[in-house]
């Protein structure tokens, strides 16, 4: 059974720090391309990090360049995101998404709840 889940959440102040988790069972992970989505309320679903297999290489949402650190730990089956300085439009319900290059199987998480607020 596949399972993406997402931890990590939770309210922090303008200019804190939050480090997202997701950990994934039921696939093999290291074969699969991992990214962080975001949806904000009453917006449509956002691409906010992904990262390569390996972890060579990592693209980032201009919003979020230069505050977000997109990794993964593939003997543990983990993709983490550490959010720095953040605004309150980084509110949002964040998801992490699986899915295969090759082949376009394509899971999701079912979120947590990030809150910037003071």
């Amino acid at each position: 059974q596949v399972q993406l889940v997402e931890s990590g959440g939770g309210l922090v102040q303008p200019g804190g720090s939050l480090r997202l988790s997701c950990v994934a069972s039921g696939f093999t992970f290291s074969t699969y391309t991992m990214s962080w989505y975001r949806q904000a309320p009453g917006k449509e679903r956002e691409s906010v990090a992904g990262i390569t297999r390996r972890g060579g290489s990592t693209n980032y949402a201009d919003s979020v360049k230069g505050r977000f650190t997109m990794s993964r730990d593939n003997a543990k089956n983990t993709v983490y995101l550490q959010m720095n300085s953040l605004k309150p439009e980084d509110t949002a319900v964040y998801y992490c998404n699986a899915e295969h290059p090759v082949f376009g199987m394509n899971y999701w998480g079912k979120g947590t709840l990030v809150t910037v607020s003071s």
